[in-house]
């Protein structure tokens, strides 16, 4: 691996390391400041496959764009921007619609998602070793920002408003090491969308949809989780702590796992991330203590370790050429994915947590069967 190629991981690591901090801050609470502005579980789920959906339309569209430009910096640098400033905005919301609103718009900013994927594969040949640590930076920015809420909730007894402030100024932080990451430009490509689309490999359109069908179940399960928690725990400091179980276990392992991938190949580490899933699922339906909640937390940080950067350095194992856009494909349906899981675990949220748990534990035992039958690269 080249030095630059090394030092653009991780500087793309740092700013996703400042941004992550600070969309950390705000993700725990959003479910509370939803329902604090009059909010219901419907009003979650949409927030929780929203916040995925809309995110994944933008992702295609910067990394279609990324292509035709032959340039990936200036769109990853604007994504960035974007979401600094909807953060900002976020904190005025004074009902819930309008929160909805602002966490869509700031979904503008996840256009940078593709292009930057796109480097990480440029900048490294072991790509579970390059999605790992920059996995691992976006990762511990969450823990740091679990953290800091635990603080502000605990300590200081901060405004969900006044987080928000402080989270947005930490985000503006992820705009300085972009100054410093050298870009790697293509020859720009005139290949309309579709055209792009339709020539995708046929084994990587059914992995895809294999990963559509997991995203339904592991839609943004982590807003409920946090819920559930707090029903448990009987505060929102409680469930924050667990939260930041989850996101240490997730920060520390990610690169672990994106070696085993490079080693043993994708199939075999994935497999194993869907398995846990389903178990993680299905242990929601009797969890009553806070023990086994943490466990749960724990397992549920591995399965981000284990599927968040592989199933995109699997993506990246059959991509030739048009790169931008089979990532920006790839996000964009895992996010639609999301709004329809989101929605459905919504409604059955507000009839039952357990029977949302339990239709979750059915759609992933199904997608842990289609999985069975992906074939490596």
């Amino acid at each position: 691996m080249k030095k630059d190629g090394k030092k653009g991981i991780y500087l793309l690591g740092a700013s996703s390391f400042f941004n992550d901090s600070g969309s950390e801050m705000i993700a725990p609470i959003l479910p509370f400041y939803i329902t604090s502005l009059g909010g219901t579980g419907l009003a979650v789920g949409l927030l929780s496959g929203l916040r995925e959906g809309l995110s994944s339309i933008f992702k295609l569209i910067g990394g279609f764009y990324s292509d035709r430009i032959g340039k990936r910096m200036p769109i990853v640098f604007l994504g960035y921007f974007i979401s600094v400033v909807c953060r900002f905005l976020l904190s005025l919301a004074n009902f819930w619609q309008l929160a909805l609103a602002f966490v869509s718009i700031e979904r503008i900013g996840k256009s940078r998602d593709a292009p930057r994927d796109v480097l990480i594969t440029k900048f490294t040949k072991k790509r579970g070793w390059g999605f790992g640590i920059h996995q691992m930076f976006d990762t511990l920015g969450a823990v740091v920002g679990s953290i800091l809420i635990l603080i502000f909730v605990l300590k200081f007894n901060f405004s969900y408003k006044t987080i928000i402030l402080i989270a947005g100024t930490i985000s503006s932080l992820s705009l300085i090491p972009l100054f410093f990451v050298k870009d790697k430009k293509t020859k720009p490509t005139k290949n309309r969308m579709f055209f792009n689309i339709q020539n995708i490999n046929k084994h990587l359109k059914y992995l895809i949809l294999v990963f559509i069908v997991f995203s339904i179940a592991n839609f943004g399960l982590y807003m409920f989780m946090l819920l559930r928690a707090k029903e448990i725990t009987g505060t929102i400091a409680g469930a924050i702590g667990l939260g930041v179980i989850f996101n240490m276990s997730w920060a520390i392992l990610s690169p672990y796992f994106g070696k085993l991938s490079d080693k043993f190949g994708r199939k075999n580490i994935i497999f194993v991330g869907y398995l846990i899933f389903l178990f993680v699922v299905i242990g929601f339906l009797f969890a009553s203590s806070i023990l086994f909640l943490a466990i749960l937390f724990f397992f549920y940080g591995v399965v981000y370790a284990i599927t968040q950067g592989n199933q995109k350095a699997f993506v990246s194992d059959f991509i030739t050429k048009n790169e931008g856009t089979i990532f920006g494909v790839y996000q964009f349906s895992i996010g639609i994915a999301s709004i329809i899981g989101g929605t459905i675990a919504g409604i059955l949220w507000d009839i039952s947590p357990n029977l949302m748990f339990a239709y979750l534990s059915i759609v992933s035992l199904i997608s842990l069967i289609l999985f069975s039958f992906v074939k490596n690269k």
